[in-house]
């Protein structure tokens, strides 16, 4: 008998990265939202590495948090150690990455949702969800209970239909022993959602107390911690040290002599795995000729011994796992407190989405995080943020909310899943913008925050403290254009041990902090005005200085983007019906519906020359 349990105007699915993001969005946008979890236990779980950021995930983070989301915070208040990766490249690539107390981090997620007005947080497995004719989303639990919203978020991470998968064994699960979600994969069947199966894995975690760790190269958190969130008034401290081993011959003998019992390799795993992410067996197999593979031991929090193994993902059979293991420095006695295993899961097809990540023939229904073929809980708290902050807009009646490539890694984010797809778990990586340069993690709150005030997402204070710096930036730069250093003894010995040629005439200050050579801190003792300012402002203004040339003409490119980005298509246009447009490009487009002409220009098979065909279209209205 079922039991109707109230009525929402969004209801999230899930409450990992992605639904957390969603449903705090939603709820601050003044929806009265309900997010469903198997377990409240488990809420902002990090089943695998239990850090946040890294490379281009750094970036991700610091844009979540500009935007007035939660998991920068989150990361802030839960931080074991943090380092800032890639200092010895250019400031695009740099990204902060944090250890994070991850039992801590998901206590924080669960008590700031429950105090999170207009939020409703339930224990539930939703195994139903159906379309009324008005539109609204009927969504039914395990126990029969019916909730009816307005719109719905699909945040489902691993969970759905989720396999487990450890040498011969395989059964239904979903990560870290929880239950897995069953029922919601033939409800979105029978909606005609075009579904696909992904892999993911996790390696073993090991009792702290039988590794060797000083026989082990420790990795010391940075001296000076740079915090991911912009509002943060303190930095976090490091509280731990994490540690660096390698594989070497006999584990990669253990492994290849027991290829055969690996499921990977056996043909039993059908889901497609991630390939920047790859098991220990798989790494063995592609990189042969490799002699080690390196592994960080790292903590997984204060009031525990567990420690985590990262870059030892396997589906081998547990035997096999603790001989490999064995074999490794400093490990040769590890005991293990949770074996590697594959989980297989599914996942919808992206390009059956829009840039609001609403479904595009389910109006209404949004997708977020692994959910749309995604790794990573950064890539996840982006997409739930966005897939919140759209299902909360579409409730009350106000324009998509859509980042584009030039704004932020979200936008290239969204638009790679929704316009190119993914045939495998998706990463981001900094390579995949061509603007980097411009969106760097430094800059986010320059790039974003006003959009989040605008949203109601960033309070008055908040954008107000923006409002100075971006004042404070102005001026310094001001500043450095006019003052004029004057030649000496003291600075051309500086200038010469630092391989730069000396000064034979008064030089202004901005030109010598467009020396790659030189710095702010480097010519502090020769600036007698300089400023008592924030070191984010100094730190703006020396980027911007050294980069000039090259952001000028990333900005132009930008410009050129966005000009094709303003010319919209028709939401029902046919394309069957536009002369010498490509058989291939129809069916693309058809599929895939892009918003503009620069999202059509993005989508493989659709050539320069379709391009054109549509902009000639375009041009007879």
């Amino acid at each position: 008998m079922e039991y109707f349990a109230g009525a929402y105007d969004v209801a999230v699915i899930g409450a990992g990265h992605a639904g957390i993001e969603a449903a705090l969005a939603a709820a601050r946008l003044g929806c009265e939202t309900v997010c469903f979890t198997i377990n409240l236990d488990w809420i902002g779980n990090m089943p695998c590495n239990p850090s946040i950021g890294g490379t281009s995930k750094g970036h991700l983070v610091r844009e979540i948090d500009a935007l007035g989301g939660e998991m920068g915070k989150a990361a802030d208040a839960n931080t074991l150690q943090s380092r800032m990766l890639n200092r010895g490249k250019g400031p695009a690539v740099h990204s902060l990455r944090a250890q994070i107390d991850r039992r801590e981090y998901s206590k924080y997620m669960k008590h700031t949702m429950e105090r999170q007005a207009h939020l409703s947080l339930v224990q539930a497995e939703i195994v139903d969800l159906q379309r009324e004719e008005s539109g609204a989303w009927l969504l039914k639990t395990k126990l029969a209970c019916v909730y009816r919203a307005k719109t719905a978020v699909l945040a489902t991470g691993t969970f759905l239909d989720g396999k487990i998968y450890v040498g011969e064994y395989c059964f239904s699960s979903g990560p870290d022993g929880m239950f897995p979600a069953m029922g919601l994969s033939e409800a979105l069947k029978a909606l005609h959602v075009e579904l696909r199966r992904f892999k993911t894995g996790t390696p073993s975690r090991v009792n702290r107390r039988s590794v060797a760790l000083a026989s082990l190269e420790p990795q010391h958190g940075d001296a000076h911690v740079v915090p991911f969130s912009f509002a943060a008034e303190t930095p976090p401290e490091n509280k731990c040290d994490c540690y660096i081993t390698y594989t070497n011959a006999d584990t990669k003998r253990v492994i290849m002599e027991n290829l055969d019992r690996s499921p990977l390799f056996g043909g039993v795993i059908e889901g497609v795995g991630p390939r920047y992410c790859p098991s220990i067996e798989d790494k063995m197999v592609r990189f042969a000729d490799k002699e080690r593979h390196q592994i960080f031991i790292e903590p997984c929090g204060l009031d525990t011994e567990e420690m985590y193994l990262q870059g030892l993902s396997s589906s081998l059979p547990i035997d096999v796992q603790e001989a490999f293991l064995h074999t490794i420095p400093g490990l040769e006695h590890v005991q293990v407190l949770r074996n590697a295993y594959a989980i297989e899961y599914d996942c919808v097809n992206p390009q059956r989405l829009q840039p609001t990540l609403e479904f595009t023939s389910l109006p209404g229904l949004f997708g977020a995080g692994q959910f749309n073929g995604s790794s990573g809980y950064e890539e996840a708290a982006a997409q739930g943020l966005i897939a919140g902050i759209n299902a909360a807009h579409k409730v009350l009646g106000r324009e998509p909310f859509i980042l584009d490539r030039s704004s932020s890694y979200i936008g290239t984010l969204i638009d790679d899943l929704v316009t190119k797809g993914c045939n495998e778990p998706y990463r981001m990586m900094t390579s995949r913008s061509e603007y980097r340069l411009v969106l760097r993690q430094d800059n986010a709150d320059q790039r974003l925050t006003a959009y989040g005030y605008r949203l109601g997402l960033i309070p008055e204070a908040r954008y107000e403290a923006l409002q100075t710096k971006l004042a404070q930036i102005e001026a310094e730069r001001a500043r450095v254009e006019k003052t004029v250093i004057a030649p000496g003894e003291a600075i051309n010995a500086m200038l010469v041990s630092r391989e730069t040629s000396p000064l034979t005439t008064g030089v202004k200050l901005a030109e010598l902090l467009r020396r790659p050579q030189l710095s702010y801190e480097a010519l502090a003792r020769f600036d007698p005005t300089r400023p008592a300012l924030p070191e984010t402002v100094f730190e703006q203004v020396e980027t911007d200085l050294k980069y000039e040339g090259y952001i000028k003409r990333q900005q132009a490119q930008i410009a050129e983007m966005q000009r094709l980005e303003q010319r919209l298509l028709p939401a029902d246009i046919d394309y069957h019906k536009i002369v010498n447009l490509r058989l291939e490009a129809i069916e693309k487009l058809s599929a895939i519906r892009p918003r503009s002409i620069g999202q059509a220009s993005r989508i493989s098979g659709v050539s320069p020359a379709d391009i054109s065909v549509l902009l000639i279209h375009l041009a007879k209205g």
